[in-house]
């Protein structure tokens, strides 16, 4: 059970996200706290948890693309991940994509806001919520049991996606966006995909 533990705290991808995680935080208490670095960290959780269903639903799970180099991208990025669903090596967002992604997200921001000290707070937020992400869709691919009733509910809901359709339940550190967008659905009137495991036969 320890490994299961290291295996995740010390992947080299989710150490680079922590530290600048703690750089970000120390940033923001160091240069001093208002309700508005509160409002932007928060907002920092928001844009990350809309931008994991809609990158998983339309990005991840696109149709197979002729290019190769497009292919083998998305190939790494998720639909390995479907075949390969407990693969620890495809387990985790590769730094190479989610780094880039985060500073292109923070210049946005900085870009509409202007202050410094507040773009950190948004990152902080964004990076945060990027853990949280890693930390659920790790305990939904181990053998780990969540301790609370909702953990215990998302862990099943990511289970669903993986092995009974991959058209639904795209959320995986929260279903919210689920809900808000209709793909969230009783498991008992969804039909088992003939491709859940294979997202480069999908036709849609």
């Amino acid at each position: 059970m320890k490994g299961l533990y290291k295996n995740f705290f010390f992947h080299s991808d989710i150490l680079i996200a922590f530290l600048i995680f703690l750089s970000g935080a120390a940033t923001v208490l160091w240069q001093g706290q208002n309700v508005w670095v509160l409002v932007y960290f928060m907002f920092g959780i928001l844009v990350f948890a809309i931008s994991e269903y809609f990158t998983h639903r339309f990005l991840f799970h696109v149709k197979a693309p002729k290019n190769l180099l497009l292919l083998k991208f998305l190939k790494r990025i998720h639909y390995d991940h479907h075949t390969y669903p407990d693969d620890l090596k495809l387990l985790f967002l590769p730094i190479w994509y989610s780094l880039p992604n985060f500073f292109i997200l923070c210049a946005i921001f900085y870009y509409f806001n202007g202050k410094f000290l507040n773009t950190i707070s948004f990152g902080t937020g964004l990076i945060g919520m990027l853990l949280v992400y890693e930390w659920k869709h790790y305990v939904a691919h181990r053998p780990l049991k969540p301790k609370t009733r909702f953990g215990r509910w998302i862990k099943k809901v990511h289970i669903l996606h993986h092995y009974k359709n991959e058209n639904y339940w795209f959320g995986v550190s929260t279903p919210f966006a689920d809900y808000l967008f209709g793909t969230f659905r009783n498991e008992k009137e969804v039909e088992t995909s003939k491709t859940v495991k294979n997202l480069e036969k999908r036709v849609l």
